[in-house]
């Protein structure tokens, strides 16, 4: 029997919130000022604003390393970069995933875990991204971050498939498609080099998760050796 009570919307848990709700709030705020609602004659140019602030500069980080000088400004960034995004839609797509994918993480992986790789594959990302020598863009949006969730994601269907005796390559489908997909209309569209950030992301989340999921790197060896 259905639930009358139940709510029509499935609960996320508290941490996925944490993370959405800084990128919801930043891209209102660009929009509202984009949309010339905010009376401010400069506020169409808030998002190139935030980028300019947020966004992670690969040659930054690089000029850092080589001068041994590490200022606030340049550190920051390796964290900030996903909370502004080029376009609206650009954003309301790493939303929807961020939602979908933390609800399903957040479910089998504790709280502290989720977040651990979402922070993880966005530093991770960001360096990897920077010790590329032909990348010289910038990057920014949460894509790298939610293919840290994909990591995570494919973890639990890895580590479930096995457990199920089935072909654990299976759970690679899902970012094999993406990446495939990413690819093609890199081609066709021009795209930049910003696939390097997502697959860092993608194998920061993948690999942190055999330590921060239930039961962490035992579990894994544990079903390992009963094959």
């Amino acid at each position: 029997m259905t639930d009358p009570n139940a709510s029509p919307i499935n609960p996320l848990p508290p941490v996925v919130w944490v993370m959405a709700l800084p990128l919801i709030a930043m891209e209102v705020v660009v929009s509202f000022g984009a949309s010339g609602f905010a009376g401010d004659p400069m506020a169409a140019g808030w998002r190139q604003e935030a980028v300019q602030r947020f966004a992670f500069s690969p040659q930054y980080l690089r000029q850092m390393h080589a001068l041994d000088e590490w200022p606030w400004d340049g550190l920051m960034r390796l964290v900030t970069y996903p909370l502004v995004h080029a376009t609206t839609t650009h954003a309301v797509m790493v939303i929807v995933f961020l939602l979908a994918l933390g609800k399903f993480v957040g479910e089998v992986f504790r709280w502290w875990a989720v977040l651990a790789v979402v922070l993880a594959s966005t530093v991770a990302a960001a360096v990897v991204y920077a010790m590329v020598p032909m990348v010289t863009s910038g990057l920014v949006g949460g894509y790298p971050p939610v293919y840290g969730l994909i990591g995570a994601f494919t973890f639990i269907l890895w580590t479930n498939l096995g457990r199920a005796g089935a072909n654990p390559l299976r759970a690679f489908g899902l970012i094999g498609s993406i990446l495939l997909a990413q690819l093609v209309f890199g081609l066709l569209l021009g795209g930049g080099t910003e696939w390097i950030a997502d697959l860092a992301g993608f194998a920061a989340g993948f690999l942190l998760s055999f330590a921060v999921s239930p039961g962490g790197w035992a579990r894994v060896m544990a079903k390992l050796r009963s094959r």
